[in-house]
């Protein structure tokens, strides 16, 4: 009786709200909806709505340091019209732009964690802000979803959950609340929904298989090396990467004086896994600028985009699109107004992607007054897009042949995959999927100075251009950028040792020391996370310097 009548205030109270709604908020339907408004709810993975049932709710869940908890979200109202009860006075596009959800994380009773969730945070599919009043998000998933819910759950782990979600048992509170932000003034309204679930976290058991170094199998094109390590630092190394204190390591290879000394796969990876390494790949693009030079294809990196474009059939056109140089691209110093890192930049790559034709997009960008050409390193992604369309248009039948007998199959790599952009020309700004074993061969090219059983596949004077403190990395103490090649040193007892390396999201890197006889691959899933690169540079610093060269004889 009671459950009853709360309902129904509540609905008359929802009805008196909607009078003063900016949209009418879609209808409470499913009975699970109207068993649960003001519920945040938790489920393993993503069970579809209409058949989410009451015994789906979790009351319980193991947290692995691989899991699937999502949460579904039932409200009475749907997001702006929270937001319009907040600050009646602004338009619907206005508050939008000025606010969102908050969400608070208490652990065993006690806050740990707040976050007022970007404007721009949506739901999904379905999870239209305006009218939606339910929506579900994952906070951890093994499935390779990349949610800005995922990295919210690692920032409340980073600030504070990871110290108190210790082994044992633990209630996890959630609770949602809208909020604004006017004139740098927060303001947050009333609690909107709000769930409870017991965490039991168990410790990590290793197996002596999972720690001990593994055996290289014998089939690969590589002479496996015969160079004493310190085998108890890698121990350690696997002991991090199984006890998920390094997180989403797939694969660590190291060859040593061109011989494969070190073959390890993590997370269900293994020899014949391609790996996602996203912007890793935009290096290729050099290399293959590099062939179509000594070639002949291209006259040199200092050709200009007139070139190659009639640039006044793009919007913005001015004279300084014209002196765009092939090596203004390759070192990420172009005048374009576009940056990566700065989400408000017309030529940001999130904006590129939904683009028809990411050429086209690139070239229509305008300049940007306070940039010169080659003058000021700033990361721009559709930039390698069209350094990708000039060798695909003037390479003998584009750029996927011509990669594939070039490069690819004088390295004997067969085991490789390309993503393309919509114009079906291989994406030269990343996700060139290859295995472990393949990308070392790609780094060792390099360090070999361009030469690979006995074949020069690339001049020396192309990987001596590439390997040059070509421009200053901003804000970056002595790193730089070559040739779509970062650079930087690491210090290890005393001494530096300069590299080389080609660097994507989720920790992804492929090494290539100057001095010392040693290129390093590291690939990782952690993409989008804050740790990802550190704990590569970790893994370099902490255990592979370590067991090669500290090894006592």
């Amino acid at each position: 009786m009671t459950r009853i009548i709360l309902f129904l205030l509540l609905c008359l109270c929802g009805k008196i709200a909607a009078q003063n709604d900016l949209y009418k908020a879609d209808e409470i339907t499913y009975d699970i909806h109207k068993a649960n408004i003001g519920k945040v709810t938790f489920m393993n993975g993503n069970i579809p709505l209409a058949e989410y049932k009451k015994t789906d709710i979790l009351k319980s869940f193991e947290l692995k340091p691989r899991s699937d908890l999502n949460i579904r979200v039932f409200m009475d109202n749907s997001v702006v019209n929270y937001l319009h009860q907040l600050a009646p006075e602004l338009s619907a596009e206005t508050l939008l732009k000025t606010g969102n959800l908050q969400f608070s994380f208490y652990v065993d009773g006690k806050l740990i964690y707040t976050e007022n969730i970007h404007h721009g945070c949506n739901f999904g599919s379905g999870g239209n802000k305006n009218t939606s009043t339910v929506f579900r998000v994952p906070l951890t998933s093994t499935k390779g979803e990349d949610w800005w819910a995922m990295n919210m759950w690692e920032r409340f782990k980073n600030n504070g959950g990871e110290k108190v979600l210790n082994t044992g048992t633990h209630e996890l509170k959630i609770e949602l609340r809208p909020y604004i932000k006017i004139d740098d003034t927060i303001k947050t309204g009333n609690l909107i929904a709000e769930g409870q679930l017991k965490l039991l976290i168990k410790p990590i058991v290793l197996t002596k298989k999972q720690i001990e170094v593994q055996q290289i199998q014998p089939g690969s094109d590589w002479e496996i090396s015969n160079q004493s390590f310190d085998k108890k630092k890698i121990e350690e190394l696997n002991s991090a990467i199984g006890n998920y204190n390094l997180k989403e390591i797939t694969s660590v290879v190291v060859i040593h004086n061109g011989k494969l000394l070190l073959e390890e796969y993590f997370n269900d990876a293994n020899r014949n896994t391609l790996h996602d390494t996203r912007s890793a790949g935009k290096s290729f693009a050099s290399t293959m600028m590099g062939i179509a030079i000594d070639e002949g294809f291209i006259k040199n990196e200092n050709q200009t985009l007139n070139t190659f474009y009639n640039l006044k059939q793009f919007t913005n056109y001015e004279p300084k699109k014209d002196s765009v140089k092939i090596r203004d691209l390759l070192t990420m110093s172009s005048a374009f107004e576009g940056s990566d890192s700065n989400g408000n930049s017309p030529g940001n790559e999130d904006n590129m992607y939904p683009a028809e034709n990411w050429v086209k997009f690139a070239l229509n960008l305008p300049m940007d007054k306070t940039k010169t050409n080659g003058g000021q390193w700033d990361y721009f992604t559709a930039g390698v897009v069209v350094l990708g369309d000039i060798i695909n248009k003037t390479v003998p039948q584009g750029l996927e042949k011509y990669a594939d007998e070039k490069l690819f199959k004088p390295l004997h790599i067969t085991n490789y995959q390309w993503q393309y952009t919509p114009q079906k020309v291989p994406n030269t700004a990343g996700s060139l999927q290859m295995t472990s074993l393949e990308y070392a061969k790609y780094a060792q090219l390099y360090k070999n100075n361009g030469l690979w059983n006995g074949k020069q596949v690339l001049s020396p004077e192309w990987v001596s251009k590439t390997f040059t403190k070509q421009i200053q990395i901003p804000e970056r103490n002595n790193e730089f950028y070559g040739y779509l090649f970062w650079n930087k040193t690491f210090a290890f007892e005393g001494k530096n040792y300069e590299t080389f390396y080609c660097a994507g999201n989720g920790g992804n890197q492929f090494i290539v020391f100057k001095e010392l006889p040693l290129v390093i691959i590291i690939t990782s899933k952690a993409y989008n996370k804050q740790y990802a690169h550190p704990q590569a540079e970790k893994i370099v610093k902490d255990y592979i310097l370590p067991a090669v060269l500290d090894y006592k004889r």
